[in-house]
């Protein structure tokens, strides 16, 4: 196996506007979507946590991703979609930072975090849920430029 290389140098890169927006979701079941929406679940407020937990993964995400730079967090949008028929969750990410390097690990750390967290909350209700579709929907700045996914 081969040596990892390391961080990539930045130094050269300019400071631009760089945003990212990820998505997830996590399928919680009737009962644990039941007591979400009406805010029985005995560990507490299940989106404001995971909200917490979400913002602190941003925050953190240079501590758990080897290569990844600590940078300039300017900004972090969480947001939730509850869909009653799925029985789900949908967690969304937007992370913005001036800087020489992308967010995209940040905003996809931080989804995982949220349905994570939402798992942990829920556990005791049962633990057959299931986290699917983490995915990067958008990004913004950079050399690289803007990144819209298509599906």
């Amino acid at each position: 196996m081969e040596d990892p290389k390391g961080m990539v140098d930045v130094s050269g890169k300019e400071v631009t506007v760089r945003t990212a927006k990820a998505v997830g979701c996590i399928v919680v079941g009737g009962e644990g979507f039941a007591a979400v929406k009406e805010g029985t679940c005995k560990k507490g407020d299940v989106l404001a946590t995971a909200k917490v937990a979400a913002v602190a993964a941003v925050k953190s995400t240079p501590s758990i991703i080897p290569f990844c730079h600590t940078i300039l967090i300017e900004g972090v949008e969480v947001d939730f979609e509850l869909n009653e028929k799925e029985k789900s969750i949908a967690v969304s990410v937007t992370v913005k930072s001036s800087g020489k390097t992308g967010v995209e690990m940040e905003a996809i750390t931080a989804v995982s975090v949220g349905c994570l967290t939402i798992y942990d909350m829920l556990k005791y209700i049962g633990k057959g849920m299931t986290i699917s579709e983490v995915k990067l929907l958008e990004k913004t700045g950079g050399k690289s430029g803007d990144y819209k996914r298509c599906d």
